[in-house]
């Protein structure tokens, strides 16, 4: 009897250390759900799709430590205003023409004066030759001859000068062609380096309908003022937009310089400015991100055609209480493209 009793004592002992053991196995065994759940998701989501258009999701922590920040906007001024990209001209090539064009003029002065002479000689010739016969048929011939070259001579003086205006005229647009050819002050003060010429280029696919009188450029802390003279009949080859001639006085100013030069266009719609740190580019277009929510951004277009006086571009269709990503924009355009890819197994 004592031995059955120790043997459902055994049994009872070995029942107990296998339900212990299953019971171990369980609840020290990882969960293969919840680790494939975080590897799945290691981060709260940021980027969703809602009616097509991307929005990011960062919580005030996120932008704080990114240093995101958001503002409203200043309203633009009355006016609109347009960058171009000044460059300023060396006027060596001017003076060559100049060179050309006293040369070319003294030729003038000195075949007028030749066929003031022989005009004269050739006239009296005439006289004499019908009147008194004091000058043979051979002798008026001769005085005819020349006056002849003479004409010719003077003729092409005229057509050397003026092909000497129309090369200006190619090289540096109409106006300074007429002052060239007139001898206006404005050569000598632009030969002087008084004043320089600066080819201003509008955006590529950008015109304005008249080019401001007055257009300003920012160089170093200098304000340099523009002022109209032309179109330019030559083109930025690196631009390849619509070229105006402006003159500046010479300043700081060195052949060469590149300056961004704002043009006070007419009056354009009302927008917001939108300052350069707030824009970033992508697949050549401007866009810039704008906070819906406290913690959602979501990024748009705009038209960076139209720029602000100083800073930035003239934004219109933006509401007046739309708060703009001043700071951080690139991040979150990184942070748009990094939330977009898919996590890899």
């Amino acid at each position: 009897m004592n031995a059955v009793r120790r043997f459902r004592l055994a049994a009872l002992l070995l029942l107990a250390f296998a339900i212990g053991g299953v019971l171990g196995s369980f609840y020290l065994i990882p969960s293969h759900a919840d680790e494939d759940s975080d590897n799945d998701n290691p981060n709260p989501v940021r980027l969703t799709i809602k009616d097509g258009v991307p929005t990011l999701t960062l919580t005030a922590q996120e932008q704080q430590n990114a240093g995101i920040v958001a503002a409203k906007l200043d309203t633009a001024p009355p006016r609109n205003y347009m960058r171009g990209f000044g460059t300023v001209l060396d006027p060596a090539g001017l003076a060559d023409f100049e060179n050309q064009y006293l040369e070319a003029e003294t030729q003038v002065a000195a075949a007028k004066s030749r066929l003031g002479s022989s005009q004269a000689a050739y006239q009296r010739a005439q006289v004499l030759n019908k009147d008194q016969q004091n000058v043979s048929t051979a002798q008026l011939q001769t005085a005819r001859s020349g006056f002849d070259v003479d004409a010719n001579a003077l003729a092409a003086a005229r057509a050397r000068t003026a092909a000497i205006i129309a090369n200006t005229r190619q090289a540096w647009g109409e106006a300074i062609a007429n002052a060239l050819a007139s001898g206006g002050p404005e050569i000598n003060d632009l030969l002087a380096r008084n004043h320089y010429l600066v080819r201003v280029t509008l955006p590529p696919d950008v015109a304005i309908s008249t080019p401001p009188a007055i257009a300003s450029a920012l160089y170093g802390t200098t304000d340099v003022r523009l002022r109209f003279v032309s179109l330019a009949s030559t083109a930025d080859p690196k631009l390849q937009g619509i070229s105006y001639l402006y003159e500046a006085p010479a300043q700081n100013l060195l052949p060469g310089l590149a300056l961004e030069v704002t043009l006070a266009v007419a009056s354009g719609q009302p927008g917001l400015i939108v300052p350069d740190s707030a824009v970033v580019w992508l697949e050549g277009k401007a866009w810039i991100y704008i906070r819906t929510q406290p913690t959602t951004f979501i990024r748009q277009g705009i038209n960076p055609a139209s720029s602000a006086p100083r800073d930035g571009f003239v934004v219109s269709g933006l509401p007046a209480d739309a708060r703009i990503v001043i700071q951080g924009a690139q991040m979150l355009l990184s942070e748009e493209f990094r939330a977009s890819v898919p996590v890899e197994d």
